[in-house]
This record gives structure tokens, C-alpha cells and sequence, in this order.
């Protein structure tokens, strides 16, 4: 499997596209999907048994959410897999994407500093905190690049009644990963996906904390959604459905909730397994 994340490659999506070649008779799948799911290395434990099982290959380009969707709309992509509910049903209303299925979640958290200089560890809700820190003018990274994360990012901002702007606020356009990295480096604030901050802590990327997480406002669920054949006709629907049926299935939920990283979970099934009553 051929995978590229957006956040660290030096290409063009230009030749990223040009560079899938299918490989002489086998059939190629193109995914589009959150950088998220691919540094994670949740992507090589799912896709490993799916290959296997219908002799295909998977190329997958990891991006934003935004850019994923657009891929999606402009056909270059088969099927994608992304976390942002609002942009994933005007994908689907527009008549871009179809069949859309939950595949898992995790939440989304608040780091920032031990120090912890806004006070926000122990708030009430993440709309306290984040007026805390507006109040407080402490200093606010936001991926700024139309990512699942910074969809939610502005969503709860205007949930809390805030317009962040000024010195303190800085929109960087850059992957979560860039993103944690200059939050570590200049004490600051910011959101990610559990999965991509547990995946940099671990490898002592950064020194953040969680300082809030839990609670419905960071609810992170991802979906995979099929291009529409109707209006991009070239595309792999009906391999992109069997990869939906293979993740949505009993055995594609289970390894998506036996996938650890240095024994963290990262992803939860949607649907668990049901167990046998006694």
C-alpha cells in the first residue's frame, strides 16, 4: 500500500495523482482521507487484510477533510474517509458522494502548556474554556487549513460566542503535526484529534497536556463515503463499496477496536461486536 500525508510530503497533488499506476492486473482503489488516520497507522491495519482478501491495492492520498472532499468532488478519488459532519452532508446533499456510513470515533482535545496559564484545566465545558483563554488573550494555534479539525475548531469558537482575532490567535495553514509542534514550542493552546496527539506525545514529539477533553461538543466521528458514479462516472464504485462493506463489517469494526499504539487506543467501532449472552 502507497500512502502520503499531507502534512509532511514535499509533492505536488499534481504528481502525487500521476504517480498512481496501476499495478498490471490488479485492481487499484483510490482513497482520499485525514492525516489523522494515516500517521496513525491505522490505514496499514485495516487495509492489509482487505488487499488480501479482494487482490486489490490501495493508494491512499491523506490530506484535510476540505481538500479530501474536493478530491472526492472532482472524481480523482474513489472513496473517502473523513471526520467533519456538516462538510460530509453537503458532500452527499450536492450529490458528490453516496452511501455514507459511520466507521468510528474518538474526541477532540484542548493542549496546551503544564503550565496551563489560561486556567482551563478543570473548567466547565469546553465553551468556558475557550472564552478563558479569549478573556485572557493566552495564545491560540489553530491548523487554519480547512481540516476536519479546524471545521470543529470554528464551530465550538462560535459555539462559545467568540470571533478569536488579534495577536494571541494565530492561523498557521499547517497540518496538525506542524501545528502541535509550534504550540510546544511557544506554550500555546490548541485542538487536536486524540489519535494524532496521542501518536506525537508517544513518540516525544511535544510535552502538551490534555487539559480538556470529554463531553459531546468533542465528539470526533469519522465517516467513509463513496464517490458518486452519476456524476463521475469513471470511478471504482463498486470496489469502493466492497471496502465500505469490509470496514462497516463485524470484522472490519473489530480491527479498527483492536488497533493500539503503544497500547493506546486511538479509534472506536461504531458498531461493537456483539457478544453471545450466556
Amino acid at each position: 500500500m502507497k500512502t502520503w500525508c499531507g502534512a509532511f510530503a514535499g509533492f505536488s497533488l499534481i504528481t502525487l495523482l500521476a504517480n498512481l499506476q496501476p499495478v498490471p492486473g490488479m485492481e487499484i482503489l483510490k482513497l482520499a482521507t485525514s492525516t489523522s488516520t494515516s500517521f496513525t497507522g491505522i490505514l496499514d491495519h485495516l487495509h492489509s487484510p482487505f488487499e488480501k482478501k479482494f487482490g486489490v491495492r490501495i493508494h491512499t492520498i491523506a490530506v484535510g477533510t476540505g481538500k479530501a472532499l474536493r478530491l472526492g468532488e472532482n472524481g480523482d478519488v474513489d472513496v473517502v474517509m473523513v471526520h467533519s459532519p456538516n462538510a460530509e452532508e453537503a458532500f452527499v446533499s450536492r450529490g458528490s458522494g453516496v452511501n455514507r456510513r459511520n466507521l468510528m470515533y474518538n474526541n477532540f482535545v484542548i493542549v496546551g502548556p503544564i503550565s496551563d496559564p489560561a486556567g482551563i484545566s478543570g473548567t466547565d465545558g469546553v465553551a468556558a474554556a475557550l472564552r478563558r483563554i479569549g478573556e485572557r488573550k493566552a495564545v491560540w494555534v489553530s491548523r487554519g487549513d480547512d481540516s476536519g479539525t479546524h471545521k470543529k475548531e470554528i464551530t465550538l469558537w462560535r459555539a462559545a460566542g467568540l470571533k478569536p482575532e488579534g495577536k494571541w490567535y494565530r492561523s498557521l495553514g499547517q497540518g496538525i503535526g506542524g501545528t502541535l509542534k509550534v504550540a510546544d514550542e511557544i506554550g500555546a493552546y490548541a485542538l487536536s484529534d486524540r489519535g494524532s496527539f496521542i501518536f506525537f506525545a508517544a513518540r516525544g514529539k511535544v510535552d502538551l497536556q490534555i487539559l480538556l477533553e470529554g463531553g459531546r461538543a468533542l465528539f470526533n466521528p469519522y465517516s467513509i463515503i463513496a464517490v458518486n458514479p452519476k456524476r463521475n462516472p469513471h470511478v471504482r464504485y463498486d470496489l469502493a463499496m466492497k471496502y465500505i462493506r469490509f470496514l462497516t463489517s463485524a470484522r472490519g469494526q473489530e480491527l479498527i477496536g483492536s488497533f493500539r499504539l503503544k497500547g493506546n487506543k486511538l479509534f472506536y467501532p461504531f458498531m461493537p461486536p456483539v457478544r453471545p449472552r450466556n
